[in-house]
């Protein structure tokens, strides 16, 4: 390639870096139109919030009033009693108390935005439907003649979100189901449909 004299070889350089701005730019641009795109598409995707029972809402209250009261403050107390044995850089029980800090935060953010998000279930109405909601007790008869009885539940019991608590939603007695579980799929029967206590 010859060389190109000062003045056009700088002229050659700017418009190159040019090119390559205008690209980046426009490549830019393209991602936040994909990325705008994808979030749209997953917040249609997202449940507008976690389907309770009256008692699942009142059992994360109590835990978020525990998490937030005297757990808080025993663990407080716990860090200024490590703090006051000297060198923090080698003291075990305060970075042990910090970490179980930490994850009490954690928690207490999580318990928040639950309940925050929550939807209390009107359970006359879904005990009247007969059909599988959140606070359901379902007795199922696998095809291999194993009896199961499941409370789906989003606080203990068998999740809504799981393999299992998706195939029973909605349903009703005597409907065949099939539940795509990790270790395999599996087919039941619902034999009965009731309100867990």
């Amino acid at each position: 390639m010859p060389r190109l004299p000062g003045v056009e070889r700088s002229a050659a350089v700017l418009d190159v870096r040019r090119a390559r701005r205008v690209e980046a730019a426009h490549v830019r641009r393209r991602w936040r139109r994909v990325l705008r795109r994808l979030l749209r598409l997953r917040a249609l995707s997202e449940p507008h919030g976690e389907q309770l029972t009256r008692a699942e809402r009142e059992q994360l209250e109590a835990e978020l009033a525990e998490l937030e009261g005297p757990r808080r403050k025993a663990v407080v107390e716990a860090i200024a009693v490590a703090r006051g044995h000297g060198d923090l850089s080698e003291n075990f029980e305060y970075h042990a108390a910090k970490n179980e800090q930490g994850l009490l935060e954690r928690r207490i953010t999580i318990l928040r935005a639950r309940l925050h998000d929550a939807v209390v279930i009107d359970e006359e109405a879904a005990a009247a439907s007969k059909v599988i909601t959140v606070g359901s007790h379902v007795e199922l008869e696998r095809d291999d003649g194993e009896r199961m009885a499941i409370d789906i539940s989003s606080v203990g019991g068998v999740s809504p979100d799981s393999p299992v608590g998706r195939a029973l939603l909605g349903r009703s007695v005597g409907d065949e189901v099939q539940v795509e579980a990790p270790r395999g799929t599996w087919r039941a029967r619902v034999l009965s449909v009731g309100r867990s206590s």
